[in-house]
């Protein structure tokens, strides 16, 4: 799974995640996309679960890129703790994506198998998304 090696700052604040994506927005490597039609914190295991579906569709022809990256930490309380004694440890890494941002990118394959594996990539993740082609 996909997570900093290092991090400056190792509990962050929740902040609000609104507006349209502005970077990212337009194939830079391959020939097809896909595109998140929403926003939402997408977690490391959602992003590796899509990229098993892809690389298991084509068979490890193409090329695949992932363009979102789980930088963000998410902290967790323990279960039936209660309130005070400060923030929780962290528990995952997630990547904010905004309604725009390019998730995946796919190039090598044909369009039918393109389509057909980001659609099952698209399944694994939790906002509603759309494929994109050069």
């Amino acid at each position: 799974m996909l997570q900093p090696k290092k991090v400056k700052h190792r509990k962050w604040h929740k902040r609000t995640g609104t507006g349209v994506e502005t970077r990212g927005t337009e194939l830079a490597f391959g020939a097809y996309g896909l595109k998140a039609l929403e926003g939402a914190w997408v977690t490391a295991r959602q992003i590796e679960a899509s990229r098993r579906a892809i690389t298991r569709y084509i068979q490890r022809g193409g090329k695949v890129w992932i363009r979102i990256f789980p930088d963000k930490p998410v902290t967790r309380k323990p279960p039936e703790v209660t309130l005070g004694g400060g923030k929780g440890a962290v528990d995952h890494y997630v990547a904010p994506v905004r309604p725009g941002r390019i998730l995946f990118e796919m190039d090598g394959v044909t369009r039918e198998s393109a389509a057909e594996a980001m659609r099952l990539a698209a399944h694994k993740l939790p906002i509603k998304t759309r494929f994109i082609e050069k």
